[in-house]
């Protein structure tokens, strides 16, 4: 076995194929580095063992970091006026049922129309507007870094003029709803497109370290819309129809802001579920800090069955999963069938 001319050696597949081989070896440059080659990304295979301490920052990506817009919310120090309470409670308030709060007790259980698995559209809609207020009140002084395919006064949405002041007067809580409730409409997304598009929204800001003002913030949000409609919904909206919704901008620049906006966020689109729950529930902590929750209603025989069927579903889904599982562990060989024997404790 230690003679080199052994006939294992010399029957090896491997070494008769590099000896009658006539292509040549290829031997890498090694002065060729990423950056020179022009491939700048940072490939998957780096984000899977990021730090803990890095990950802490990014709430996009790790379920327990605090969401940044529950932060600045609760940095805000200035109290709302009486009227502005007043006002926000009546978006939401029951004109047939009271303003105080109401407890489930044994006879009657109350409700709201807003679960995690079925947020409520409206309610949603205007959390996460509220959310996108706080992010340009609250922001940096400094700005952070700037990407001119967030300008608008580079990339307009409109043909009208743009005001030389425009990215010094923050827009108000109704106006960013108008807008994000327009393309909702228009484009007939869920609110759980609502919730994904927050989510990508903070990791843009964490990942290109760049601050939403009253100078980009249309943009943002448009491109987190666009792209969040095309990764949540099975029948994703075209590029082209928001051309149809925004009449002034064009195929061309959609494709640009989506590209730059993938770029940006690094190809990273997964928001797993535990991350989804985090920012639904953080949004309801958001709701009820300014008021906007909506009011409880006495569980109806309707809403019973509805709730009996969604868990009778599952139950199915559970039982089946469970029966698969069974048939998996018995063994093939001699055969019968499982039975279950319930246990006798004496």
């Amino acid at each position: 076995m230690g003679i080199t001319n052994s006939c294992c050696v010399s029957s090896s597949p491997k070494l008769r194929r590099n000896a009658h081989s006539r292509l040549e070896s290829y031997n890498p440059d090694p002065e060729l580095s990423r950056e020179e080659t022009g491939c700048n990304l940072q490939h998957i295979s780096d984000r899977e063992n990021v730090d803990d301490m890095y990950m802490e920052y990014n709430p996009s990506d790790h379920p327990r970091a605090s969401t940044i817009f529950l932060s600045k919310s609760q940095t805000d120090v200035e109290i709302p006026s009486k009227n502005v309470r007043e006002k926000r409670k009546s978006i939401f308030t029951n004109h047939h049922g009271s303003t105080r709060r109401t407890h489930s007790s044994c006879s009657t259980i109350f409700l709201d129309d807003n679960t995690v698995s079925q947020p409520n559209l409206k309610f949603t809609i205007k959390c996460v507007s509220l959310a996108i207020y706080y992010h340009i009140k609250n922001r940096a002084a400094d700005g952070g870094m700037r990407q001119d395919i967030f300008d608008e006064k580079l990339h307009p949405l409109s043909k009208s003029e743009v005001p030389s002041d425009y990215d010094r007067h923050e827009p108000e809580q109704k106006q960013i709803y108008r807008f994000v409730r327009t393309l909702f409409t228009a484009a007939q997304l869920t609110a759980e497109c609502a919730i994904v598009t927050l989510v990508y929204l903070e990791r843009l800001l964490t990942y290109a370290e760049i601050d939403i003002g009253p100078g980009n913030w249309k943009r943002i949000v448009l491109g987190a819309i666009l792209l969040a409609s095309k990764v949540w919904d099975d029948q994703a909206v075209w590029n082209v129809d928001y051309c149809q919704i925004l009449k002034d901008i064009t195929v061309e620049d959609m494709n640009e802001l989506e590209r730059q906006f993938l770029e940006l966020l690094q190809f990273n689109i997964n928001v797993p579920s535990s991350v989804y729950a985090k920012y639904y529930f953080d949004l309801r902590s958001l709701s009820e800090t300014n008021s906007l929750s909506f009011p409880l209603e006495p569980l109806s025989r309707d809403k019973a069955q509805r709730l009996e069927a969604i868990s009778r579903l599952c139950d199915d889904n559970y039982k089946d999963t469970r029966r698969t599982s069974k048939k998996r562990s018995a063994s093939v060989d001699n055969l019968v069938g499982v039975r279950w024997v319930p246990a006798i404790l004496s």
